[in-house]
């Protein structure tokens, strides 16, 4: 059978195509990913832009164009922070069913990061014991934490990457100043949370699972050898405040010359590296590793699991 994901985040849209049979793994055939950066569209009343609603739609219906090409049987069309928190949400949520020719499920904040942390569990498996689990997205970061198939533990802040670059470091280069009160900022966004995970037993691994993440994981991190036959990359803390200063000096057109700094992260990299480093040190983690599963595989997994399989031409 083959699936689609849509995936319409703070930073793209994206559709994963795969196919899946009972028992096995999702194998995927293709993924296309359109650069938004919808936080930019955010208007000071909280809605989301003409313009931006437009550039949405557009995305989505070429998604949906792509989801038709590769027969995909069913697409599970979901929305994060950016679409969940607007004023004209509602509004904006009926153009994208009109475009898609479907329902729209919006996800809340600790959804996604249930559902992301299904996607990490499976990946690492039943032996990687106690997981906690850092995703950043461009609206949120989810956190979430637990020794099962979903976790015991699982928050949602508003300190997306693209977020945190309007709100706190709309420059280019931003310089270190705006990067100390985006620091100091996340710390205190971050304290309700740090207590509530300082009640889970120590973490056998603890796992970061976003594009942002894998970015600065090329950028400062180090592989290893995976049992898949490719390199895990990891992220230590350490190296990875290195980085910030030097990062918040340079403009954005010369990060993406950077290793692992793609021209969709660039502008929004330095909040990215800032909340990621922040909470690292508020939850005491010096490093973390990378899983190549998020959100997008944790749909696509709980769906196949909803599937009844009797028939076995499926």
């Amino acid at each position: 059978m083959r699936l689609g994901v849509l995936d319409i985040g703070s930073n793209t849209v994206h559709l994963l195509v795969a196919d899946v049979r009972p028992g096995g793994r999702p194998l995927a055939t293709t993924s296309k990913r359109t650069v938004l950066r919808l936080m930019r569209y955010v208007q000071p009343d909280g809605s989301i832009s003409e313009e931006g609603v437009a550039a949405l739609v557009e995305a989505v219906a070429a998604a949906r164009t792509v989801a038709d090409a590769e027969n995909v049987e069913e697409l599970l069309a979901t929305a994060t922070s950016a679409v969940r928190e607007a004023s004209n949400g509602a509004d904006v949520i009926a153009r994208i069913e009109a475009a898609l020719g479907q329902e729209l499920q919006v996800l809340g904040g600790e959804s996604e990061a249930r559902f992301t942390f299904l996607a990490v569990r499976r990946w690492f498996g039943w032996s990687a014991g106690q997981i906690l689990l850092f995703d950043i997205g461009g609206g949120s970061l989810e956190l979430a934490a637990g020794s099962d198939e979903l976790p015991d533990v699982a928050a949602s802040v508003p300190l997306g990457a693209g977020r945190m670059t309007i709100e706190f470091l709309p420059d280019d280069p931003p310089g270190e100043e705006a990067v100390e009160v985006l620091r100091e900022h996340t710390r205190a966004t971050l304290a309700p949370v740090a207590e509530l995970m300082r009640d889970q037993p120590a973490p056998h691994h603890v796992v970061g699972s976003s594009k942002a993440i894998r970015s600065l994981a090329k950028l400062a991190g180090y592989p290893v050898p995976g049992w898949s036959g490719t390199d895990a990359m990891r992220l230590p803390r350490g190296a990875l405040g290195s980085w910030i200063p030097r990062l918040a000096r340079l403009p954005a057109s010369a990060r993406q010359e950077l290793p692992g700094i793609t021209a969709d992260r660039t502008f929004q990299i330095v909040a990215g590296a800032v909340v990621l480093h922040t909470a690292m040190t508020v939850l005491d983690v010096d490093e973390l590793e990378v899983s190549p599963w998020a959100l997008r595989e944790g749909v696509l997994l709980r769906y196949i699991e909803s599937l009844s399989w009797s028939d076995p031409g499926r």
